[in-house]
């Protein structure tokens, strides 16, 4: 079926990589949409168990960090086994995760179901997934792509909370989450019909190419793919560059989806706004969002990314620390939602691109999944951090403030990254 939809789009001018985009694209929405449900389970499950906002915060942080750390292994997983292979498991522990969270009764459970088995499969759908094939199908136009993917991801895991939150508040969190399922089940189906792992699988160059490029070997061992990642990261930890991006992207992540995307609806009840009213904030992020990743991807493609950072993170800080100070009253988190949505994960298209500036298109989606490894790790201390901080202090504010601080540094140590290779030399690295 797939070559037939290629040979049917490459009759009307259409390259098949752009359909394996937009079923890449769907299916991260519907993942990223179970990972951010998160954000909706926190006050329902602390009024029907008693589970303090520490204890059910130490949950979601430990599937931020599985999220994270499986980033490197899930691409050499990719490279060896496919693409559809490893998405259909994930899907597959992300559904029976939330299956069985329906049922628990106790947190060991919870740390379980939503800990461990979401945490795997959140973890193989990354946002390493979206580079992968972003570099596989695509030479020219990455940077857009890149930043679809990316919107994909954080967009999903913002636009179904307005939903959620309102299947939680009128028929219960259980019945929210079955619907997750079914989203789930249906980009399955769509994925396992359509993806193709490399543009070779369909007679086809990648798009802005001109050869087809055969697919790369395969690791002659498991105990061989399982080393690769920890091979790759350690001919990486050598370079400043890489621990620039890692500290950057964990800032990154320390002021998105540790903080804002799990807590934001904790954080507004503070205030008396009610939860679906805080999820339609967290939903006008995220359109904003789809607006400001997809013009720091077009950015990307034509400016200094190392700038591009700067300025993003720079402005982040600033919106949080701002946000820190106001009384949340109405115009103010209008504002915030419209200025913080265009910089939610605009720093993701400039940092593919210069992590592919510096190791080459072969070890690329490796290294970006250790930076991504701490953009989780970032988010799981913000997740820990700021439930911790909120029953202590009875509020999240030292938190927010915290984070704001961190983007302003962040800031200022991306601008000595190295821009590295020139766009036309990458050209020449295998795929």
């Amino acid at each position: 079926m797939s070559k037939r939809a290629a040979a049917f789009l490459a009759a009307r001018g259409i390259h098949y990589g752009w359909l394996v985009i937009g079923i890449t694209f769907l299916t991260m929405l519907a993942t990223a949409g179970a990972m951010g449900s998160a954000g909706v389970l926190i006050r329902p499950l602390s009024a029907e168990f008693g589970w303090t906002t520490e204890q059910i915060s130490t949950a979601m942080a430990i599937r931020l960090v599985l999220f994270g750390l499986l980033g490197p292994f899930a691409a050499v997983l990719m490279n060896q086994f496919g693409i559809r292979a490893v998405v259909a498991t994930a899907a597959g522990l992300i559904s029976l995760g939330i299956l069985c969270s329906l049922f628990m009764t106790q947190l060991w459970q919870l740390m379980l179901f939503w800990g461990l088995f979401i945490g795997i499969g959140t973890g193989l759908t990354a946002l390493v997934l979206g580079a992968t094939v972003a570099t596989r199908w695509f030479e020219a136009r990455r940077g857009l792509v890149v930043g679809l993917m990316t919107v994909s991801n954080a967009t999903g895991q913002l636009i179904f909370l307005p939903i959620l939150a309102s299947l939680t508040e009128h028929y219960g969190w259980r019945t929210a989450l079955s619907v997750m399922v079914v989203i789930l089940s249906a980009a399955l189906v769509l994925m396992l019909t359509f993806m193709r792992n490399y543009p070779a699988d369909v007679g086809l160059a990648p798009f802005g190419g001109k050869a087809i490029e055969p697919p790369p070997a395969r690791a002659a061992s498991f105990g061989e793919m399982l080393m690769t990642p920890l091979v790759v990261l350690r001919g990486a930890i050598g370079k400043p560059v890489f621990w620039a991006l890692f500290f950057s992207f964990f800032v990154c992540g320390l002021s998105t989806n540790g903080l804002v995307q799990t807590h934001w609806i904790s954080i507004c009840g503070d205030f008396g706004i009610l939860p679906v009213a805080a999820a339609g904030l967290l939903a006008t992020i995220g359109i904003f969002d789809f607006i400001g990743t997809l013009g720091a991807g077009w950015l990307s493609d034509r400016f200094d990314n190392r700038w591009l950072l700067f300025w993003f993170y720079g402005l982040r800080g600033l919106s949080l620390i701002a946000l820190s100070m106001s009384g949340f009253d109405y115009v103010t988190l209008s504002l915030f939602a419209v200025f913080y949505g265009l910089d939610w994960v605009a720093t993701v298209p400039p940092t593919v691109k210069l992590t592919v500036a510096n190791f080459g298109r072969d070890k690329a989606n490796i290294v970006f999944g250790w930076v991504f490894a701490a953009h989780q790790l970032g988010a799981a201390t913000a997740t820990f951090g700021a439930g911790y901080i909120r029953t202590d202090y009875e509020t999240f504010m030292p938190a927010v403030y915290i984070a704001g601080f961190a983007c302003l540094i962040a800031a200022v140590v991306v601008l000595g990254i190295n821009r590295g290779r020139k766009p036309g030399a990458l050209s020449q690295q295998p795929a």
